[in-house]
């Protein structure tokens, strides 16, 4: 049984969170496109950001203000403009962005960080900015989850939120947290942004290296489309206005908050799997028998982004070559002989040969799972044993659509 429970209230479920979101004219749709997420108090942050060698000025911005100090007050986020391979005046815009939270909230610039998401290469359009943040402001709630989780989102058809509550030393912990992202979702990390709230009181290194556990395990093990993006980040704020006594060093206590972050995490990340442009499942893709985690993650990681895999789960094909290829090319070495496959509770192969099995009855789990988009029956499941070993992962992703292909053809145009 797990060490906590759903609650309501997203981000601002923790207590001493208040957020808002607004149309500030970023989008030219006019839909919400402006967010913001506000400690009452000064919050312990972490944050893990994209890899790519192509970064937006906000991963920048973040990054140099979390190693000058771990800790910060609020979190702007502007959908519309990435904000990305914009050169000096993109960093010029990111560093405005983040004086003018300051000076609406009454706070130093240097507690606010800041989150793009849109198309690369456009700045902030800053006049909708700077008339836009002192009215963000003015919505600020402690309801306010929907209102942000709805205007940081782009090409997502849902909006994304989680709150858990848990026990540490007797008393109540929450974990909220809310982010986007459907397309450009590849592992380290994706095109995605992800904001976690926590009240709990925990050191800055032993949150940090939670957060990044918690990443490695959730938003770096899924995967829509192979494309890694420029401003993907994920930070997290730990304010301690729960009262709980501070988390100073590894213990039981320390577990049982990493365990409910990763939970959050994870909830997140597959809401963003199940969300990918054009598709019609979830794929989740179990390894066991590994020589350890890492390496169970690598092969999922890998089977989840075979795009013929994909493209076999959108025709509804159990076409288990296709699982067993990529399991193979993923650069764990193991015995052929050793490997099993499952597609539901349809045994495909077993020691390395092939199985008899009702190839219509898996198609039709297949289709099953389709008609259940973004319920919790939308899976389409596939366990992988490639040994004795005690490493297990998962990873997730979805099927490949021709929808895909045109929402991308026509994503500038």
């Amino acid at each position: 049984m797990a060490d906590w429970q759903v609650v309501s209230g997203g981000i601002t479920a923790p207590k001493g969170f208040k957020a808002g979101g607004i149309a500030a004219g970023l989008k030219p749709s006019g839909s919400p496109d402006l967010a913001l997420i506000v400690s009452d108090v000064d919050a312990i942050a972490a944050g893990v950001f994209t890899t790519s060698q192509v970064k937006a000025a906000c991963v920048d911005y973040c990054r140099q203000r979390l190693q000058a100090k771990p800790s910060a007050r609020a979190i702007l986020c502007n959908a519309g403009q990435a904000n990305a391979a914009t050169g000096a005046q993109g960093w010029a815009d990111a560093v405005e962005s983040a004086q003018l939270t300051g000076q609406a909230l009454g706070i130093s610039p240097e507690l606010v960080l800041v989150a793009s998401t849109g198309v690369i290469g456009q700045r902030i359009k800053m006049e909708q900015m700077r008339s836009g943040i002192p009215k963000l402001v003015e919505t600020l709630s402690d309801n306010g989850s929907d209102a942000a989780a709805k205007a940081i989102i782009t090409t997502d058809l849902v909006t994304k939120s989680i709150a858990l509550e848990l026990m540490l030393d007797g008393r109540p912990v929450r974990v909220g947290g809310i982010c986007k992202g459907s397309g450009m979702i590849h592992p380290n990390m994706a095109t995605m942004l992800a904001f976690v709230t926590c009240d709990a009181a925990i050191s800055p290194h032993l949150w940090q290296e939670m957060v990044s556990r918690a990443a490695d395990k959730s938003f770096n093990q899924i995967t829509v489309d192979g494309d890694t993006s420029t401003n993907d980040s994920l930070i997290a704020l730990a304010n301690g206005e729960s009262r709980t006594p501070a988390i100073t060093e590894s213990g039981a206590e320390s577990d049982k908050l990493e365990a409910a972050l990763t939970e959050v995490c994870m909830h997140l990340a597959k809401a963003i799997a199940r969300d990918g442009e054009g598709a019609t499942c979830l794929i989740e893709v179990q390894v066991s028998g590994a020589p350890d985690d890492a390496s169970a993650r690598q092969i999922a990681r890998t089977v989840a982004g075979s795009s013929l895999f994909k493209s076999a789960v959108f025709g509804r094909d159990p076409n288990w070559g296709r699982i067993a290829a990529a399991a193979g090319r993923a650069g764990v070495p193991f015995e052929q002989d050793h490997l099993r496959v499952q597609l539901g509770t349809f045994l495909l192969m077993e020691r390395g040969q092939p199985l008899p099995f009702d190839r219509a009855a898996a198609s039709a789990y297949m289709k099953q799972a389709a008609a259940g988009a973004y319920l919790q029956d939308d899976t389409v499941l596939v366990a992988i044993d490639i040994g004795s070993g005690s490493g297990s992962g998962m990873a997730w992703g979805c099927d490949l659509s021709y929808d895909y292909v045109k929402i991308n053809a026509e994503y500038t145009t």
